[in-house]
């Protein structure tokens, strides 16, 4: 269908171009009686601005993108509610696009957003990714730009995280002091920065307590998965029945983990007690309910909305602006599965 244009709202109302364009932004000069004449008309023939030349006057296009590595997963539902509540508070469309903790996915979908000029862009990095071309694409191009959760400590622009080597820390040690001796880690992949942190947290408080590390101890996930949790739970009990605590990288693997133990009646925390991360929603409805490291996921998103904004606001008033990193805290939720007697 074609569509409709000012020159043919201003033919058919036989009044100029320019006396359209005036009357459709409100302006004080044109009469009550054409202005309405001119809504209506538009309204009638459908019709709706062109976002591509107003984006051309304006330099905006009100839009900011946002790639995280999956949609589903708690943590990153959240963070993306927070975004868009702020976002359309400040009068900005977000346009959301998963990678699949594919690096490949994550390239189209950079360059998806360059080419449709947003304002900004929001990114969690997928397991593959770190400072590869296309982050310093963006950069390079400066747009302004926000990393959050998994980031790439070599790239140049704001982000927003935690201190994921002390958050560990907080969980080996809570399970150190409930006296765990023998504990097990199951970490992310090799390559975010979040799951190396979180795995010389774990080294590092073993060291800080005189416990030996054993890498045979530690367990690598490829997909950071439920199925995942289940299997090293299995292994960890075959090849290490003296096991007394676990930290896993995330409580999705922590919930596979208590699934095995209490269907081949092993007793958390009495016999292990295990801890994960994030504060997923369902670590308080397990039996027994999960300890966690509370990951604030709602500030984080309006963390990082809030940056963005106040590079875009600077962008569009040519100061310059210097790139910030905020570092947000984080705590042990002590719940059942360690609290030992």
């Amino acid at each position: 269908m074609k569509e409709t244009t000012l020159k043919e709202i201003a033919s058919k109302l036989g009044i100029s171009i320019t006396t359209v364009s005036k009357a459709l932004k409100n302006y004080p000069d044109v009469s009550e009686k054409t202005k309405q004449a001119v809504l209506d008309l538009a309204k009638d023939l459908h019709y709706t601005p062109n976002s591509f030349a107003v984006n051309l006057r304006t330099k905006e296009s009100k839009t900011i993108g946002l790639i995280i590595p999956e949609v589903m997963h708690h943590f990153f539902s959240n963070v993306i509610n927070a975004i868009i509540d702020k976002a359309e508070k400040n009068g900005y469309l977000v346009i959301i696009l998963q990678s699949n903790e594919s690096i490949e996915l994550e390239k189209k979908q950079v360059e998806l957003l360059i080419n449709k000029r947003v304002d900004g862009i929001i990114m969690s990095l997928s397991n593959e990714s770190n400072f590869d071309e296309h982050i310093k694409e963006i950069i390079n191009r400066n747009i302004p730009f926000v990393m959050f959760d998994k980031i790439s400590k070599l790239a140049n622009c704001s982000k927003v995280l935690i201190d994921d080597q002390k958050a560990a820390m907080s969980a080996t040690q809570h399970l150190i002091d409930k006296g765990c001796r023998k504990i097990a880690h199951i970490r992310g992949p090799l390559n975010p920065q979040n799951s190396i942190d979180r795995y010389i947290g774990y080294k590092k408080t073993l060291d800080k307590n005189q416990i030996p590390y054993d890498p045979k101890l530690v367990y690598t996930c490829e997909n950071v998965t439920f199925q995942e949790g289940l299997d090293f739970a299995k292994q960890i009990i075959e090849e290490h029945p003296d096991v007394d605590g676990v930290f896993a990288v995330t409580d999705l693997i922590a919930v596979g983990v208590l699934s095995y133990f209490n269907d081949h009646q092993i007793k958390v925390p009495q016999q292990v007690a295990v801890i994960g991360f994030s504060n997923w929603f369902m670590s308080q409805v397990l039996n027994p309910k999960l300890s966690t490291i509370d990951q604030p996921s709602h500030e984080m998103g309006v963390a990082s909305f809030n940056l963005l904004l106040e590079e875009m606001h600077a962008h569009k008033e040519n100061i310059p602006f210097t790139p910030k990193t905020l570092i947000l805290e984080t705590s042990v939720i002590e719940r059942d599965s360690s609290k030992k007697s």
